[in-house]
């Protein structure tokens, strides 16, 4: 299949085969890939927190206002970004970079100096705002290596990120849940998986100047 056949494949499934189980393999693909995820300053300020543990699961539907997706599915991805974003961050990229690169002080510094400066006159909101765009980023990346692996999934907004966060001991971590990804495989009977696809033609949708 080309890569537009498995985005066409793709849909938000609604029903899940609990009685299937994504592999080790798999969920490692989703991991790294989460990891390789493009971002702002290349500044990782997100964490993802993988849920196999079904019981855990079970403790976060209301939460999730009864979608039994969280449960169904083979494992549940939550895409959190972090309650603190201050120069530390900034300071441990660069270090990183530092580390794997060997790129020298006299070329990190100045442009360290200017994302801290960036960073601190930043205001909370803009923060959350800008590190939850952040987190769809990294969400788009992580459902089109679904489709790619042949892994259903089934993005959703419509949670209570403070329940939700509280039965994980998410503030505990210095995280704020911003989005849920249940991953796995579809049901048989999920109807939802037999329907066509409906997108405006390319005409609509696409300006070539």
């Amino acid at each position: 299949m080309s890569i537009i056949d498995k985005l066409k494949w793709r849909y938000a499934t609604k029903k899940f085969d609990s009685t299937k189980s994504l592999s080790e393999e798999k969920i490692n693909i989703l991991k790294e890939a989460f990891n390789l995820t493009a971002l702002s300053f290349g500044l990782q300020i997100l964490k993802l927190v993988v849920v196999e543990d079904r019981e855990v699961r079970k403790r976060l539907v209301e939460s999730a206002y009864g979608q039994p997706q969280v449960i169904d599915a083979s494992h549940l991805l939550i895409l959190c970004i972090q309650n603190e974003i201050d120069e530390n961050v900034v300071e441990e990229h660069f270090e990183t970079v530092k580390n794997i690169r060997q790129t020298p002080d006299s070329i990190l510094t100045p442009f360290k100096s200017q994302l801290k400066s960036t960073i601190n006159e930043m205001p909370k909101v803009k923060k959350v705002d800008w590190a939850t765009r952040q987190a769809y980023i990294a969400l788009g990346n992580l459902m089109t290596v679904c489709a790619v692996e042949r892994i259903d999934s089934c993005p959703m907004e419509g949670f209570n990120p403070i329940t939700l966060g509280t039965a994980l001991g998410l503030d505990d971590l210095g995280l704020r849940a911003v989005l849920l990804l249940p991953v796995g495989y579809r049901a048989d009977d999920d109807m939802f998986a037999d329907f066509k696809k409906v997108r405006q033609p390319l005409s609509k949708t696409i300006i070539d100047l």
